[in-house]
């Protein structure tokens, strides 16, 4: 079944992102490894040089992921002008978790006080699972199961690059064991949110658009909150070649992707960003870019670089997310605003 969405009658009413307050900068992280950079032979500098990242940010401890993801919520209803007691629907696609069950989407329906008839839920796709929940929301939106959609995302990186500080400071951390490790270091905290419902007036149209999966690489990025191990080269190769595919099955479809006005991609690194656009023929110009500062966000990535440019854009413009998922996933939707 070809998985390309037209939607006609779902828009985006509003978004809301928040900033975790703690800078905690490349320079530092090549302080901490400074070590095992000498004994291992590694340069440092290679998170800014490589990688684009200058800086990620942090959480204070004992703010939790809900609870970032509640931020960014209330942030987007008010832009909504929506009351928590109009939400019918919330889905969190959190990758950050505390533990297993209950679902991080409990908490944030707890803390946002929203009614008991609203159902929510945890929808967990990497990096995917925001723009997966965008399609998930119109899909309730257009067959009447939803009147108004929350989502939201919060994540944060202090655990796990603490942990991982830790391990590649040790006096038995390989060369191989940095770089093995190298990807959590990218990592960034943040929260995002969105309100979607039917066409109102401000509202933004969402058009759906395309997926394709390459899952016999689902082993090149393995995660939790303790560890993240990656064969970087070749997830960037298998991701770029399924993001292609991605790209020409939509044109093919018959999406008119190549001329967009601007291109909210995953925020990965520099490298990433550069070879993506080079093989889309993407003009750089109409990418915006939120990882220099605030690192990989994973699944909040994409809405809260949305939602930092929202204020940019007129009417009439054609915005295309795409992403891709440790697994592999990658999808493309095209909004107009």
């Amino acid at each position: 079944m070809e998985l390309s969405n037209a939607f006609t009658r779902t828009s985006i009413w509003g978004l809301g992102h928040v900033d975790a307050p703690e800078v905690v900068t490349s320079a530092w992280i090549d302080e901490q490894l400074s070590e095992t950079y000498e004994r291992c032979g590694i340069r440092p500098g290679l998170l800014d040089a490589v990688a684009g990242i200058n800086e990620r940010r942090w959480w204070p401890e004992g703010v939790s992921f809900n609870q970032a993801a509640a931020l960014a919520a209330r942030e987007a209803m008010a832009n909504a002008d929506v009351q928590p007691s109009e939400i019918d629907l919330l889905i969190s696609t959190s990758v950050c978790k505390h533990h297993l069950e209950p679902s991080v989407a409990c908490a944030v329906h707890f803390g946002l006080g929203l009614s008991s008839a609203c159902t929510n839920f945890d929808l967990g796709n990497a990096c995917l699972g925001f723009i997966n929940a965008m399609n998930i929301a119109a899909m309730a939106i257009e067959s009447g199961q939803a009147r108004t959609v929350l989502i939201v995302d919060g994540e944060g990186s202090r655990h796990t690059q603490l942990a991982t500080l830790d391990r590649l400071r040790l006096p038995s951390a390989t060369a191989m064991d940095v770089f093995d490790q190298f990807a959590s270091l990218t990592l960034g905290s943040g929260a995002a949110a969105m309100v979607m419902g039917g066409p109102r007036s401000g509202g933004h149209a969402f058009l759906g658009g395309i997926t394709r999966a390459a899952t016999s690489h689902h082993e090149l990025c393995v995660g939790d909150l303790e560890q993240m191990r990656t064969d970087t080269a070749k997830l960037l190769v298998s991701g770029l070649d399924l993001a292609n595919e991605t790209f020409e099955a939509a044109l093919a479809a018959g999406w008119k992707w190549k001329d967009c006005d601007w291109y909210v991609i995953h925020q990965v690194s520099a490298v990433h960003t550069s070879k993506l656009c080079e093989l889309l023929h993407i003009d750089t110009k109409r990418v915006p870019l939120t990882y220099p500062k605030y690192g990989n966000m994973g699944p909040a990535a994409v809405p809260y670089t949305l939602s930092t440019i929202a204020d940019q854009l007129v009417a009439g413009d054609r915005v295309l997310l795409m992403g891709i998922g440790s697994g592999l996933n990658c999808a493309g939707a095209e909004l107009v605003w």
